[in-house]
């Protein structure tokens, strides 16, 4: 797996919480997925190359205790997506068949609840190349006023890429170049969607009619292939154009069938047609045959726009749309509506009446209504006006106005709607008007009935009944409270009986509602309204729901069981339960909170509930008591805590915090038991010999006889003088150190992706890139850089500065080791300094290279660093070797700087780092002012991998 991008602790000593407990250290991100490239811009970013449709896979690791919880996030690209929660045993984010759209900046944020979260953010360019796509335009104009034309034409070629496509043009074989033939002009419009490249042809020749190729590439990142498109030009290349067999507008009976055929008149070459339709997909039963749209059975919903384009690629695609109208027909009402003009409620002889129709339909304007009376037909005379839409009313409204009623126009009145000559069914309704017929509607809500009580989750019903009044209104309901919605989500909901049922009732429903008379069906007057108070009655809300109370031994505990909310309000009980059995005390007032008192003892731990009930339900707080202590909680960042002991064992330093050890009895050990496949190995306690734990406060044990490389359970539980605390439990396991191609050296030759613990130093301008033969890019410059590792291998890595741009003279690049701690080893006698060895390979090849410095960062209250190696210009087309001596004051760093010379042929390399306890060893064959040492000490990789560990012991000590 390549090294993506890993920003690790920078051998730094983590900042420290409580001497225990870690705030998330800066987090890392590395990759596991399809990268095509992983690079710096202009302003050190981050940015991971991905082609589209590979798997992006993503991983946030970090340091921290405790463990922090991961969540990702990202922006920009797209609309925010966000991704749930979730904890860093599964820190991996893994996007299968990345889309374009999914680009954009990717965090991961790491909180544990102490300090700042830790957040890292990752920009994902996904790269892709669509095929290109031509068109061809013609324009004719006059030239200089003289009579004759001039014919230009003009190939737009557009793609959409990323990154910018290079365009090629090419007439037959023949490549087209703008510089060779007075007769084109290629050129890039602006305002255009994507990216364009123009190839004009000017007053055309004959040679000119011919095949033209726009070829477009990405230069072959992440292996994308480039892509072409081919015209053919003639003297006979004109845009579509089309007619439709039928009108704009459309309007068919449910079930009939529809034929739509766009025929192409013109264009060259032929173009294609294409049907679609606006809003929504064609329907399912549409079936498309060349220039044919034919519909089955159309219903309702298949009503809508229908588009057709004709492409030919010349000129603009030729459209055409027809609106398709279904008609429907439903929802026939009526209004009585007396004289408007006296503020009349009643029927009166010598005064006026209008009946208003209405049908819901479409399409609403071709609607045709018709009166009768007694069944007869009705025809405009004196007395008798029809409206055919009624400006006082809905569109589409009929309305037959009696003007100055007589006796004789007491009558049976018929409203009949349809279509004329459709296979639609008329809707009719019949209102009779006599003096007996027609009265003012009365409202009222049962006795009783104005407030309804429910408990939650039931059923209610709500009732207003019309008393009396003829012909009947339907009853409308609406909450009262302003802009609430009903149950069912409408602003009004219609009962024609007046009474509103309502299911599984929740609290939010509670509150009044409105019940009105329609005006329609009915009479067209002043509504008569009333309101029905809905109350829902639910058991005590309480706090808290559950409660983890630890306290020591013979202490006083208070438990309070405080009540948020109730309905009804009035509380009806409250009891007091311990492990389930009721605790006989005197009956609690109340009105006050519900509060319990008692000594904890060994003898009345347990579990504890407030039952608080009202008419409605009882609802309980838990709490459970005791005075067992709080679970231990392992520390999970040591630095790989394993010891390889002799033969075929290694032990392990188990480290964990306590929490809150002042809250229960003094813990005076903890039991350990390490078990394998469920067995118990080892089972003992730890005495911790009368010192209390602190909190944050680290604490360790070393296991040791354990087999490489299985891995254990081990289960850790606190111990007080009365009791013992829950088992955590938590898995160890071997992990190989890292492996090199000569392991008996004890180098890093960087073969490793987490290149021996070595990070980069985030101040700098830009970063070492770790490469071997086999990673390099075919097209590196020439002249510069290693060609393999400094074995001579392919397959070996090294790490390397690119000189290339964007790089300019002066950038610096800095690779930091991990830290040192040299306060547990003496130096000579005599001497209160350790000296270190330290060793390596470099190749700096190429006429622009800068310098190679090796400085001493050493860790104290400031870090100071100082040159103690420094190489510059050309040396030679091989690796090689260098070593000097160090004797540091205090912990230290050894940093790799590569600064960047004149030009691009300035690539410096290095490999096969050693740092070794004690002064350099004058090696045989060796060139220039080598420097001879005795007796020196590989420094062991399960050293390298503790250094954290040992920096976390200074600070504590100090």
């Amino acid at each position: 797996m390549e090294l993506f991008w890993i920003l690790l602790f920078s051998g730094v000593c983590p900042l420290v919480w409580g001497q225990g407990v870690y705030a998330p250290a800066n987090a890392q991100i590395v990759h596991a997925g399809a990268a095509c490239n992983v690079k710096d811009d202009n302003i050190s970013e981050r940015i991971y190359t991905i082609k589209e449709g590979d798997t992006l896979v993503l991983q946030c690791i970090v340091k921290g205790h405790p463990r922090p919880q991961i969540r990702w996030t990202k922006t920009a690209g797209s609309a925010s997506d966000k991704f749930q929660e979730t904890s860093i045993y599964n820190e991996t984010l893994r996007i299968e068949g990345i889309q374009r759209v999914q680009g954009g900046r990717y965090y991961c944020k790491a909180d544990n609840g102490v300090g700042v979260a830790a957040i890292k953010s990752i920009r994902v360019d996904v790269q892709y190349l669509d095929t290109p796509v031509l068109t061809v335009h013609q324009t004719i104009s006059d030239v200089r006023g003289s009579y004759y034309q001039e014919k230009t034409v003009f190939l737009r070629c557009t793609v959409n890429s990323n990154p910018p496509a290079r365009f090629i043009w090419k007439r037959g074989s023949m490549l087209i170049e703008q510089s060779k033939d007075n007769g084109v002009d290629i050129y890039e419009p602006l305002y255009t969607q994507g990216e364009t490249k123009v190839l004009k042809l000017k007053n055309l020749r004959p040679k000119d009619f011919a095949d033209y190729t726009c070829q477009v590439s990405v230069r072959n990142v992440c292996n994308i292939e480039d892509k072409s498109v081919t015209f053919r030009l003639t003297n006979a290349t004109t845009p579509p154009m089309i007619r439709l067999s039928v009108n704009d507008t459309v309007v068919v009976d449910p079930g009939q069938d529809v034929l739509l055929t766009c025929e192409v008149i013109a264009g060259f070459p032929l173009p294609t047609v294409m049907w679609s339709r606006y809003p929504g997909p064609l329907p399912l039963s549409a079936q498309v045959r060349g220039v044919t749209l034919t519909l089955r059975a159309v219903t309702p919903a298949d009503a809508g726009f229908y588009n057709c384009t004709a492409v030919n690629n010349v000129g603009n695609p030729a459209r055409k749309n027809i609106n398709l109208v279904v008609r429907t027909m439903s929802n026939l009402t009526f209004q009585i509506t007396p004289d408007s003009n006296k503020d009349s409620e009643t029927i009166q002889m010598g005064r006026d009446l209008k009946l208003s129709c209405h049908v819901d339909a479409t399409p609403q304007d071709k609607v045709n209504y018709t009166w009768y009376k007694n069944g007869a037909l009705v025809f405009n005379s004196d007395n008798l006006i029809l409206l055919r839409s009624d400006p006082d009313m809905a569109p589409g409204t009929s309305s037959l106005e009696i003007v100055d009623m007589k006796f004789r126009d007491l009558a049976t009145y018929s409203c009949v709607a349809n279509f004329p000559g459709s296979r639609v069914p008329e809707l009719r309704v019949d209102v009779n008007i006599s003096q007996n017929s027609v009265s003012p509607p009365v409202l009222a809500v049962p006795p009783g009935g104005q407030v309804v009580n429910v408990r939650e989750g039931g059923n209610a019903e709500l009732v207003c009944l019309v008393l009396d009044g003829k012909p009947r209104p339907p009853i409308l309901w609406s909450r009262a409270e302003r802009d609430l919605l009903m149950p069912s989500g409408m602003a009004v909901v219609e009962t024609p009986d007046g009474r509103l049922r309502l299911k599984n009732v929740s609290r939010d429903m509670m509150g009044p509602y409105r019940c009105q008379t329609a005006q329609y069906n009915g009479l067209n007057i002043k509504r008569r309204e009333a309101q029905v108070q809905l109350n829902v009655q639910y058991p005590p809300l309480l706090s808290p729901v559950f409660e983890d109370r630890r306290s020591r031994n013979f202490q006083m505990v208070t438990l309070r069981c405080t009540v948020l909310r109730s309905s009804p309000p009035r509380l009806t009980d409250i009891r007091w339960f311990r492990n389930g059995e009721l605790i006989r005390m005197p009956m609690p007032d109340l009105k006050e909170t519900p509060e319990l008192k008692f000594k904890l003892e060994p003898t009345n731990n347990g579990t504890y509930e407030c039952r608080v009930s009202n008419s409605a339900g009882t609802s309980t707080c838990t709490f459970n008591v005791s005075a067992q202590p709080y679970n231990a909680e392992f520390y999970f960042d040591t630095p790989n805590p394993v010891r390889i002991l002799k033969g075929n064992n290694y032990s392990y330093n188990l480290q964990w915090t306590q929490k809150d050890p002042q809250a229960t009895d003094l813990i005076i050990g903890y039991w350990i038991n390490v078990r394998k496949n469920k067995q118990n190995l080892l089972s003992k306690q730890i005495d911790l010999k009368g010192k209390e734990p602190e909190s944050g406060v680290l604490m360790s044990n070393v296991i040791s006889d354990l087999r490489i490389p299985l891995s254990y359970e081990v289960r850790l539980a606190p111990i007080t003088t009365y009791s013992t605390g829950e088992y955590i439990s938590r898995i160890i396991q071997y992990s190989e150190p890292y492996t090199y191609p000569r392991p008996s050296d004890h180098v890093c030759g960087f073969e490793d992706e987490r290149i021996c613990g070595f990070s980069q130093d985030r101040s700098d301008v830009f970063d070492w890139t770790r490469q071997n033969h086999l990673t390099q890019n075919p097209k590196r410059s020439a002249n510069t850089g290693p060609e393999t590792d400094r074995s001579g291998t392919k397959e070996g890595y090294y790490m390397y500065i690119e000189a290339s741009r964007p790089r300019v003279q002066g950038d610096k690049a800095r690779l930091l080791s991990p830290l040192f701690n040299v306060t547990s080893v003496k130096g000579p006698k005599g001497s209160g300094r350790v000296p270190y060895c330290v060793s390596f390979y470099y190749h700096m090849k190429g006429k622009h290279i800068g310098t190679l410095n090796v400085l001493l960062r050493v860790r104290s209250i400031a870090s100071v660093d100082s040159v103690v190696w420094t190489k510059s210009g050309h040396q030679g087309p091989d690796w090689k070797k260098a070593f000097f001596d160090i004797s540091p004051s205090g912990p230290f760093q050894i940093v790799f700087e590569g600064i960047r010379g004149p030009s691009f042929e300035g690539d410096i390399a290095i490999d096969d780092v050693s740092i070794t306890i004690g002064k350099c060893k004058q090696e045989p064959n060796t060139v220039g002012s080598a420097v001879l040492i005795g007796g020196s000490h590989p420094l062991s990789l399960a050293t390298w991998l503790t250094f954290g560990l040992s920096c976390f012991l200074l600070l504590l000590y100090r």
